[in-house]
């Protein structure tokens, strides 16, 4: 119930929630000889000092106990040439590591190859909400791509997006 007394819809809600553009990444880590991985649009800056970032997940996850047992995971930030991937890594059950290339990050998370940036993370707090995990990482390692031309991968309203050609605002 809402504050007026009204039933808030779960399909009405993410309708609602798909209004705001966001950037797609891929959380992997990589556990007894086996990468992990999945998409994962509810990523975010936490904190700058110390560097944490934040992202949920389902709480009934495959991946995310294999990640937790790791006790850490990379965020692959993918550029706008990624489609394919992140499909790819929304799917459960197939083998989301066909046909993608990757190397190891100096915690041993797999970094997805041609992602815009990429960050390192250790598992710094675990907060459950509702249907989802709240997951807190501290940042220790992170990589910044020079191409200029690069444009990352965005969804909004059920969509992948790009951004216009034009200048910032």
């Amino acid at each position: 119930m809402s504050l007026f007394g009204t039933v808030i819809e779960p399909l009405r809600f993410r309708e609602a929630l798909g209004h705001y553009a966001s950037g797609i990444t891929v959380i992997t880590s990589h556990i007894d000889d086996e990468p992990l991985g999945f998409t994962c649009q509810s990523f975010y800056s936490v904190s700058t000092s110390p560097p944490l970032v934040s992202f949920s997940v389902m709480s009934d996850s495959y991946s995310y106990p294999k990640i937790r047992r790791a006790g850490r995971f990379a965020v692959n930030i993918l550029s706008g040439e990624q489609v394919k991937i992140s499909n790819q890594f929304a799917r459960q059950g197939a083998d989301k590591w066909h046909d993608v290339e990757w190397q190891e990050s100096p915690l041993g998370n797999p970094i997805i190859t041609g992602s815009l940036h990429w960050l390192d993370c250790e598992i710094h707090a675990e907060h459950g909400a509702g249907d989802h995990l709240i997951v807190i990482g501290e940042v220790k390692a992170l990589n910044l791509q020079e191409a200029a031309a690069t444009q990352p991968l965005l969804y909004f309203k059920g969509q992948y997006r790009n951004l216009a050609a034009h200048g910032a605002i």
